[in-house]
């Protein structure tokens, strides 16, 4: 009998993670990928901790029962509100073999170098009630200000396809006032859907203010982590295959997934449990 094919799952509460795991694969294409995406439950930005742990635990055990090896958890709500009790809980009493990792973290250690002082967050209501990125960034440099501003309709934006309408950069332009007010000279977009609108917040934030997109910066953390534990990469199968999976509509995951995952993607139906 052959050993089952090991894969390195990618989750997000939606699309956005999917320019995440295109990054991912660009960087990293030898190895077997299933994404899934709870488009069915999302936004996860304005639910409550409880229900965010519920999901992303649901999430989890899914694609660990999918031969998942590995999972990179590509939603800063979910990472912030639930990825330590997944840790520290659920993981060494169900999957005690595995490992679920957060992006939240790579994104701090990026802003948080020596040069950067005053750091401006977009991320959804349930990350910033959080506090976990001022908590990291603070844990980082003690001496670093940290602003930061709720999001709720970028998800929902991002979910429709609307990311170039002119609603949109009115949105974006509001959201973004109160933070260039502080002078910040880094923003990070708190939440995977928010690299689509990278381009439009690059237009109306100038130059000068350096920004973190999660998609830049995941894969190199990925890979290093892969590096550091041989032991689970060579678990992973090298067969180059991605799968993707969706709790909503199929026709519509494919449609809109196919343009942020950069070419036609063919998706099946999940059931969380």
């Amino acid at each position: 009998m052959k050993p089952a094919k090991k894969s390195i799952g990618v989750f997000d509460s939606g699309f956005g993670g999917l320019n995440t795991l295109r990054s991912i694969v660009k960087a990293l294409p030898q190895y077997n990928y299933i994404y899934l995406g709870d488009s069915a439950q999302a936004p996860y930005g304005n639910r409550s901790p409880g229900e965010v742990y519920k999901f992303t635990r649901q999430a989890v055990d899914f694609l660990f029962r999918n031969n998942c090896e590995l999972v990179v958890l590509a939603c800063n709500t979910a990472s912030s509100e639930a990825l330590r009790k997944i840790q520290q809980e659920y993981l060494p009493k169900h999957y005690p073999g595995r490992r679920v990792l957060g992006v939240l973290i790579p994104a701090a250690e990026l802003a948080a170098v020596k040069k950067h002082k005053r750091v401006g967050i977009m991320a959804t209501t349930g990350t910033v009630k959080s506090g976990a990125f001022k908590r990291e960034l603070t844990k980082l440099k003690r001496d670093i200000e940290v602003y930061q501003q709720g999001c709720p309709l970028l998800v929902p934006i991002v979910e429709a396809g609307k990311e170039n309408t002119k609603q949109t950069k009115i949105v974006l332009q509001n959201y973004l006032h109160p933070l260039l007010k502080q002078n910040i000279d880094v923003l990070i977009l708190g939440c995977t859907h928010y690299g689509i609108l990278k381009k439009q917040i690059n237009r109306l934030v100038g130059n000068k203010v350096k920004i973190i997109s999660e998609a830049d910066i995941v894969p190199k953390k990925l890979a290093e982590y892969l590096r550091r534990h041989k032991k689970i990469a060579n678990k992973i199968s090298l067969n180059r295959a991605v799968q993707f999976y969706s709790t909503g509509q199929i026709n519509k995951f494919e449609k809109l997934g196919s343009k942020f995952f950069g070419k036609k993607i063919r998706a099946q139906k999940a059931i969380l449990q």
